[in-house]
C-alpha cells in the first residue's frame, strides 16, 4: 500500500482558466482521491508585492499571504508547481514570489563558520509541471538551452528538495485528445503523490 502524503500545490499562472489551471486540478483531484493531504495555492489569489524592492539589503516584511505559503511549504512532504512557459522561463509573478520568500532561515542557511550551505528543505520531493502553448518542450530545450534549469537547480534543489520535471507542449497546436493523455499522465502522477 502506497504511504499518503502531505502535497502542496502552487499553480504559478496568475489566470486559473487555462490548460495549467486543468493540469493542477487534475493533480489535486486525483491526490485527494489516493487519500493524500492536499494544500492548493493559486498564485494569481495571493496578495503579495512580487518585487523585491531593495534586493537583499533591507529586510522586506513578508505578506500573511507569503507567511501562510511558507508554511505549508515546511508541511508539506510533496510540492507540485503548475506554470506556463512564458519566454523560455516561469511567469514574472512567480518568480517574485521566489525572489521574495525563498530567504535564509526558510530555504536555506550559509554556516559562517565552514562556510557550507545548509538545505532548509531537505528530505521534501517537488514535481514540476511546465506547459508550453507554441513549441515541444524538446524544441525549446534544443534552439534555448535549459528553461528549467532555474527552477530545478537554482531554486528547488539549492534548498534540498529533490526535484522532477514534466513538460507538456505544444498545448495550442494539439487536438483534445492529446490534452486529454497529458491529463492522464497527470493522473497517475497525483495518484502516486509524485
Amino acid at each position: 500500500m502506497t504511504k499518503t502524503k502531505k502535497i502542496l500545490i502552487l499553480l504559478g499562472n496568475p489566470d486559473t482558466a487555462t490548460y495549467t489551471g486543468v493540469i493542477a486540478d487534475t493533480y489535486e483531484r486525483s491526490a485527494r482521491e489516493a487519500g493524500n493531504e492536499v494544500q492548493r495555492f493559486n498564485i494569481g489569489e495571493l496578495q503579495f508585492d512580487p518585487i523585491l524592492h531593495k534586493g537583499y539589503k533591507e529586510i522586506q516584511a513578508l505578506e500573511q499571504d507569503l507567511v501562510t505559503l511558507q508554511e505549508a511549504w515546511k508541511w508539506a512532504d510533496h510540492v507540485v508547481i503548475v506554470y506556463p512557459n512564458w519566454w523560455n522561463t516561469m511567469p514574472a509573478i512567480l518568480k517574485g514570489l521566489f525572489d521574495r520568500m525563498w530567504l535564509p532561515g526558510f530555504a536555506f542557511n550559509f554556516d559562517k563558520v565552514t562556510k557550507k550551505l545548509i538545505q532548509r528543505l531537505k528530505g521534501k520531493t517537488a514535481r514540476v509541471i511546465i506547459v508550453a502553448g507554441t513549441h515541444s518542450p524538446f524544441s525549446t530545450w534544443w534552439k534555448y538551452g535549459d528553461y528549467t534549469n532555474e527552477i530545478q537547480h537554482g531554486i528547488l534543489e539549492f534548498s534540498g528538495i529533490k526535484t522532477k520535471v514534466t513538460a507538456f507542449g505544444p498545448t495550442e497546436r494539439v487536438d483534445d485528445v492529446q490534452r486529454a493523455k497529458w491529463c492522464k499522465e497527470v493522473e497517475k502522477l497525483g495518484s502516486k503523490g509524485a
